[in-house]
């Protein structure tokens, strides 16, 4: 039996949180839709032409564990990016105009309360995907990997600790260190698998709780001998990938 897509995730600002897809239509060399299209930037650091910048630039859980606190929601048409605390609403904004990121950057200043590096900055640019990699790729996550780790941590491990696109089912823990520089068919798309991820600090908040419960790379270690779970891929042909899709090696 092949593996199955299990779940499929997008964050349209980095560090927030995931957004859960019945279906996305893949293109190549690009990553999910909307996924990392914006970034919350320390103030001042946030260069117009920049282009992509390594995550040490702006608001992450590895840092700032605050954010998983808030549930957001990101409507692509409209670009109302909506941020609930408790079930309630504490900001709304259109963060593609001046104006509602203005608002979302207020809401951070005051949330963040004087710990972030100068004002919050809500960025987006063209073309770029503020994912932890200069190229747009995807992450797909082996959820039998992920139950092996348990093993290891003695408790549940929540895979959204590792804020993948692709969750895939029915394949045994850690074959996805033997994908790496082959292709694969998820649902009607084709990936290539370029490398494994190195998990760092982020993994340990808690994405329902924002609490720092885990060192999940010490687990990974003291189990595996290595820090990584889960790869990374190009999507070298377009396609449509949904839930309940098959994913083959080929």
């Amino acid at each position: 039996m092949p593996a199955i897509v299990e779940r499929l995730c997008r964050y349209p600002v980095k560090g927030l949180s995931p957004e859960t897809l019945d279906a996305v239509d893949l293109a190549a060399g690009s990553g999910l839709p909307d996924d990392r299209r914006f970034a919350i930037a320390h103030g001042g650091e946030w260069r117009e032409r920049g282009g992509w910048m390594p995550k040490r630039h702006f608001l992450t859980l590895m840092t700032y564990e605050r954010l998983a606190a808030l549930e957001t929601e990101f409507d692509s048409k409209s670009g109302v990016l909506t941020i609930c605390r408790k079930g309630r609403q504490v900001a709304r904004g259109d963060i593609t105009q001046p104006i509602g990121r203005a608002l979302i950057d207020q809401f951070f200043a005051a949330y963040m309360q004087g710990k972030a590096v100068g004002t919050p900055r809500i960025v987006e640019q063209s073309g770029v995907m503020f994912g932890d990699t200069a190229e747009p790729l995807v992450s797909i996550i082996n959820l039998a990997s992920v139950g092996d780790l348990e093993r290891v941590t003695r408790r549940p491990v929540d895979p959204l600790r590792f804020r993948g696109n692709i969750m895939v089912a029915g394949v045994r823990p850690w074959a996805e260190a033997d994908w790496i520089g082959r292709e694969m068919t998820v649902g009607k798309a084709r990936l290539k698998i370029v490398e494994a991820i190195g998990r760092c600090a982020a993994t340990n908040v808690d994405p329902a709780s924002g609490d720092r419960d885990m060192n999940i790379p010490k687990a990974l270690m003291t189990g595996f001998r290595h820090a990584d779970c889960g790869v990374y891929a190009r999507v070298v042909a377009a396609g449509r990938v949904s839930i309940g899709d098959p994913t083959e090696l080929v």
